[in-house]
């Protein structure tokens, strides 16, 4: 992607099922579930920027022992901080503690949880970074959360917890959870113990009858009633039980592996399959609206906790956000890339003859591959035809075929070449927006010499297209000085018009260029007036219940067919001095969901969101830009409410 957008979070989770001097024989090492949470972290470090944290749980703890260890870092240094600083302590206990029992020793447990975190809120700083804790001096009512997801109507999970009689510190999802499930962990435990203790049973005895009993499946299926969002959300108690919970429409992923020896629970496929040697079938996908439930002795389980009422996966998980190295991403991006290939042609005139094929580092590199598939398939076919044609007419004429003319078809090729290469990544400390806008424009550099000028056209693809401002300041201003017929710039995915509201950075309105494409397309052909009508159907939805709320927004882009916002947005993206030919190819819709034909989740695109405070979330989002944006339009739309 050229444009920067920030990943969601990821998740790691390690659960070991045997003895520690089984692993200490087996493995050679008293951290084997610290190394392989730490891998599972490291290998994931593309889902999370901002922090990082980690918790462990001790099952052998003994009282007057310290059962739970958390340390959290801010910074894209924050895996390799923690786990200097996590080694240290390790290596300054057994300094110190030579005769001591390894058991003892911090950071070496049975239960590990690790979290990336890149912030999609607005709210950022130490306190948020996950793992979040609940302490209490009851090990089964000591809870350690962390998750990617984002709930929509954390102002209504608010009111409930204050209504029983809560006073949660903060307001964010991650609190409000956290207190959540706390809460009712408390009241569980509680209730576990009036009826132990009614068999005249008291102290250590009540307390392991409490932690064999502990029903996280019933806790879960409270807490989340009325979560409206995407997450998937991971847990550990100081007793040692254990979870995993994905929302019941899928959007976010979650994988695990479970043998004897170890449970292993990730964001993304390839780094359970990496690092633990498995195969592809050796994993599994943990199933939309189900927890995997890990009790404090091991035995795990899969439980139903929601209802599924509409599968609607992240399709830009797909797209853009998890490793390619997966095999099913993999193979998508190639047929994103694949099923463009009729739009590019069309785009140059079917002139492959005089057409140079590049594509925009990094992430666009397997679409890239796709895309040649499909250019050398048609360009196939072309060459079969022509063959045919000429061996007609030889047959007739009587004549053998002319071996010039047979080389020249046979040598016909797709021309390749890396256009653009990704520089340096710079930083932007200049305060002043020009001096910032000249260095961008250096991010990308390009190969000379390999395109004729004013002869051949040249086609680059992305993996999409979000706000435009490097393909303008950066890309195509660098490849205007390759000075070719024309410049086509193709994005695998659909033009991006709607928020993201469940965990992708990606929430303002102006933040999208197909969306500052219609407003000017509205704005030009004397439609202005649709804006305020639609902002006006979003405020009259403002205290409606989100499940009564209709995302109006659609009907700024119903005026205009795709092609015209693609033509609106190549006007906009082409630099100030440049006066060349530009067109913009989008991905459609529909072959989108052809390549990824298991992730339906396309809202950003669409405007289709699987869960009622989607719909909320785009209302607000437009009516914050019009309010914000609109300083010409404010007086009438004042009017709008005073009359």
């Amino acid at each position: 992607m050229s444009d920067s957008i920030k990943h969601e979070c990821g998740i790691a989770m390690v659960r070991l099922r045997k003895p520690a001097k089984y692993y200490e024989e087996k493995y050679e090492t008293s951290s084997y579930g610290l190394n392989i949470l730490y891998l599972l972290m490291e290998k994931q470090h593309n889902r999370g920027q901002e922090g990082a944290g980690i918790a462990c749980v001790k099952l052998e703890a003994q009282p007057g022992e310290e059962y739970i260890y958390r340390e959290r870092a801010m910074g894209n240094k924050a895996i390799s901080d923690i786990f200097d600083k996590v080694n240290a302590e390790i290596e300054n206990w057994k300094t110190t503690n030579k005769n001591g029992e390894q058991l003892a020793c911090p950071f070496q447990g049975d239960l590990y949880l690790g979290h990336l975190r890149y912030s999609t809120t607005g709210k950022a700083g130490s306190s948020y970074l996950h793992p979040f804790l609940r302490r209490n001096n009851w090990r089964s009512r000591n809870i350690c959360l962390a998750g990617n997801f984002n709930l929509t109507n954390v102002d209504e999970i608010l009111v409930d917890i204050v209504e029983k009689g809560q006073h949660p510190r903060q307001d964010a999802d991650a609190f409000i959870i956290l207190e959540q499930i706390g809460y009712l962990l408390d009241q569980q435990v509680e209730k576990l113990y009036a009826k132990h203790r009614k068999s005249g049973l008291s102290g250590q005895e009540v307390n392991k009858l409490i932690e064999d009993d502990l029903n996280l499946k019933d806790i879960l299926k409270t807490a989340s009633a009325k979560w409206d969002g995407g997450y998937v959300v991971c847990g550990l108690t100081g007793s040692g039980d254990s979870f995993v919970f994905r929302d019941p429409c899928g959007i976010r992923p979650a994988f695990y592996y479970a043998d004897d020896e170890i449970i292993a629970v990730a964001s993304e496929r390839p780094v359970l399959q990496t690092i633990l040697n498995k195969r592809i079938e050796d994993i599994q996908e943990l199933p939309a609206g189900a927890g995997l439930i890990i009790k404090q002795n091991g035995e795990a389980t899969l439980e139903h906790i929601r209802t599924v009422k509409k599968l609607a996966p992240c399709s830009f998980e797909r797209i853009y956000f998890s490793r390619g190295s997966d095999r099913d991403i993999y193979r998508e991006r190639k047929l994103l890339g694949t099923l463009l290939t009729e739009q590019i042609l069309k785009a140059v005139h079917y002139d492959t003859d005089n057409t140079i094929f590049s594509y925009i580092p990094n992430t666009a590199e397997v679409a890239y591959y796709g895309m040649l598939e499909g250019l050398e398939s048609y360009l196939n076919k072309k060459k079969k035809k022509e063959l045919s044609a000429l061996s007609t007419e030889s047959n007739k004429a009587g004549i053998k075929i002319d071996d010039n003319t047979l080389t020249k078809i046979l040598s016909a090729r797709i021309r390749t070449e890396k256009l653009a290469i990704k520089d340096i990544k710079l930083r932007t400390f200049i305060a002043e927006d020009r001096s910032r806008a000249d260095l961008a424009a250096h991010v990308y550099d390009i190969t000379y010499g390999c395109t004729r000028e004013g002869l051949d056209n040249i086609v680059v693809i992305d993996d999409s297209i979000v706000r435009g401002t490097t393909l303008k300041q950066s890309i195509i201003k660098i490849l205007c000085r390759l000075n070719p017929r024309k410049i086509v710039i193709v994005s695998s995915a659909p033009q991006i018009r709607y928020p993201d509201c469940y965990g992708i950075a990606m929430s303002s309105m102006g933040e999208f260029i197909a969306f500052n494409a219609t407003i000017e397309l509205l704005q030009r052909s004397g439609r202005t007036q649709l804006i305020l009508d639609v902002y006006k159907k979003c405020k009259e939805q403002e205290h409606l219940p989100k499940e009564k709320i209709i995302n109006y927004v659609k009907e700024i882009y119903a005026p205009f067919t795709d092609e015209d916002i693609s033509r609106q947005i190549a006007n906009m993206v082409r630099p100030d001095d440049c006066d060349m030919d530009i067109e913009i190819v989008f991905q459609t819709i529909g072959n989108l969901h052809v390549a990824c034909k298991e992730h339906s989740g396309d809202w950003y695109f669409s405007g289709n969101y699987p869960t009622p405070g989607g719909n909320r979330l785009v209302n607000n989002a437009f009516i914050h830009y019009v309010e914000t944006n609109y300083a010409t339009i404010q007086s009438n739309i004042k009017l709008i409410y005073t009359e």
